[in-house]
């Protein structure tokens, strides 16, 4: 029995993973007509859809009253506000970078994530996670080729997406264990809604939506987002969460496959060898949390772009 959860949840993390690389080539499609911060802001509406489906299957919500009432509702618009920026700034360059080379680098998430519990979660970082930090960064490095004649500013993008959706990572320790994770995960998208629509009317970032086919895109968007959240959810009830952690690198793979088929881009040589960098200090990482026994969720939800 233990075998067959394990192997259905590597089968539903694999199709999470899947449909949030596939919610990433959506927004490049849609960031060729419409500004970052529209999309976020359908991409949140519509999210709200699966957001609200995941809470009414809850077990956990049904057992708790089906109470709204969410201890550390602040801390839960913090946590909005955290991913609203991270979308910001990983729409932004998704839309302006080669689809592989944002979602790569993106996956510097477990390393923040391993920084900022120091601070915020006052977790005790051995040498071996420090050792996996920078080997992890030094690959980031080698993808962003600083220096070199292709380095742009807009490398530093999906880095500092990364970093905010660590944070939210991390945020979501700090509640209380009696708040449901799908209460959390709504309140969450309706802050994020909120600040994206800030956003969007604060910058006159506005457009017209042009044709029926665009608000197809506009609500697939939304409920691939919003199912990627939900698979995801799935798969870490399925099992221990450092049972799957290296099958999230699978997302490098899924957008360099996806770049190619649907965006004619193959970045081998930027990827090349920083990749193989990021993935191994990734993994060490996760190698180590298996070894201390004290693996959790936030650590393996770094790399996923909401």
């Amino acid at each position: 029995m233990v075998k067959s959860n394990f192997s259905r949840a590597v089968f539903v993390i694999l199709v999470a993973i899947l449909l949030f690389d596939f919610q990433g080539a959506i927004i490049k499609v849609l960031g060729e007509r419409y500004s970052v911060p529209q999309i976020a802001t359908f991409r949140n509406i519509f999210g709200l859809i699966p957001s609200l489906l995941i809470l009414y299957f809850s077990q956990e919500w049904h057992a708790r009253g089906r109470s709204f009432r969410l201890p550390g509702l602040k801390l839960a618009l913090l946590r909005g506000i955290a991913i609203a920026t991270a979308q910001f700034f990983f729409y932004w360059s998704i839309t302006i970078m080669e689809f592989a080379t944002a979602s790569t680098l993106a996956f510097a998430g477990p390393l923040f994530i391993t920084a900022l519990s120091v601070p915020i979660l006052r977790n005790h970082v051995g040498w071996v996670r420090w050792l996996a930090v920078i080997i992890g960064f030094a690959g980031i490095v080698l993808v962003m080729q600083p220096g070199g004649e292709i380095f742009e500013i807009k490398a530093l993008l999906p880095v500092i997406a990364a970093l905010f959706y660590a944070l939210t990572s991390v945020l979501v320790r700090l509640f209380d264990e009696s708040a449901p994770t799908a209460l959390i995960n709504l309140y969450t998208t309706l802050a994020a809604l909120a600040c994206s629509t800030l956003l969007m009317f604060t910058l006159d970032a506005y457009e017209p939506i042009q044709s029926f086919t665009d608000w197809i895109w506009m609500l697939a968007l939304g409920l691939v987002g919003g199912l990627a959240v939900f698979f995801l959810i799935a798969a870490y009830r399925l099992t221990q969460p450092s049972n799957l952690s290296p099958f999230e690198y699978f997302g490098i793979p899924f957008s360099f496959a996806i770049g190619y088929i649907f965006f004619g881009e193959a970045p081998v040589e930027t990827l090349l060898p920083g990749v193989f960098l990021i993935i191994g200090g990734g993994l060490l990482i996760v190698w180590r949390e298996q070894q201390s026994h004290t693996s959790t969720v936030t650590q393996v939800k770094g790399g996923r772009r909401y």
